[in-house]
């Protein structure tokens, strides 16, 4: 009696256990874990959906109602350029520039290929670079007066770089050279032309600087090396002393974007003239006799270029 009993109490605790653990959420006497409230807000709205196709590239739009760019309407964009612009000295198609005459194409016409600065050597004599009289058909001088006159090549000197120009009036007063043959290291020099015609002032430009080397690009006996700065166009213009001697003639400036790509440094104020010496040996082999000068006070370097003004001129190369 006792043992049945005791079976019936067992079987109603684990009934009341099956029943128990059937109660969803429960854990022992702790009550169950809140629910989070379901979502009741608004849909998404269809404009904030991320845009699944490219933007257009830039000089073109979409068409209404269709994917896909379109070309944009000509003038609604300005196109970028796609040809380099002219060199300096030479003139654009259409465009602005110096030009001599009425332009190319038609006879008689002729056009500014390059330009230079030249300086008076003698009486109708005017001395510049070869490189800047090669090639041209026909030459003018500009004057520190504004006058324009011909100029015509008599002499030229490759290995010099060199030429002789004869003009057809007066070009103005003749410079010195220095009658001494010898040249300071660090002696104090004045450059006076016309660098980057068109670009810079229309006006001669002076700069100054010392004499660095007493010989040119690879040891060249015939220049010397000077910190002056130089820009295309000073070529074949007068090297000067403090004394207003000239003393060299322009010729070149060290390329430096070269030197950059071979040594990774960029040079600084490497400039080259042709030694005065040079300069009168030419002279004197071509039958021009060179105004030879040592006396002379020490000056100020605008008054140099007071001096070389008036003899300094710019020279047109003409095709």
């Amino acid at each position: 009696m006792r043992f049945a009993s005791s079976l019936i109490v067992l079987a109603a605790g684990l009934a009341a256990s099956a029943a128990f653990a059937q109660k969803p959420g429960s854990f022992g006497n702790l009550p169950p874990p809140p629910q989070a409230p379901a979502w009741r807000g608004p849909a998404p709205s269809p404009q904030a959906t991320l845009p699944r196709d490219k933007p257009p590239p830039l000089g073109a739009v979409a068409p209404r109602g269709g994917p896909g760019p379109v070309p944009r309407a000509p003038g609604a964009l300005a196109a970028l350029p796609t040809a380099k612009p002219p060199p300096l000295g030479r003139i654009a198609p259409g465009g602005p520039g110096p030009q001599a005459g009425p332009g190319p194409g038609a006879p008689g016409r002729r056009q500014m290929v390059s330009s230079g600065t030249g300086f008076v050597v003698a009486p109708r004599q005017i001395m510049t670079n070869q490189h800047v009289a090669e090639g041209c058909s026909s030459m003018t001088a500009r004057l520190a007066n504004g006058g324009e006159i011909a100029a015509t090549v008599i002499a030229s000197d490759r290995n010099r770089d060199l030429a002789l120009l004869r003009t057809d009036g007066d070009p103005g007063p003749v410079l010195p050279f220095r009658r001494a043959a010898d040249v300071r290291r660090g002696e104090n020099v004045v450059t006076y032309g016309f660098p980057l015609a068109g670009l810079l002032s229309s006006g001669p430009t002076l700069t100054t600087g010392d004499v660095s080397a007493l010989a040119g690009l690879q040891d060249n006996p015939r220049q010397i090396q000077i910190s002056a700065p130089v820009q295309q166009g000073n070529s074949g213009g007068p090297l000067l002393d403090l004394r207003g001697h000239v003393v060299g003639v322009i010729v070149s400036k060290l390329n430096a974007q070269r030197i950059a790509q071979a040594t990774g440094d960029i040079p600084q104020n490497v400039n080259f003239a042709v030694k005065h010496t040079e300069a009168v040996d030419f002279m004197r082999e071509h039958g021009v006799q060179p105004v030879l000068e040592d006396a002379g006070a020490a000056r100020t370097a605008a008054e140099v270029g007071d001096i070389a003004h008036a003899s300094t001129v710019f020279l047109r190369c003409l095709r």
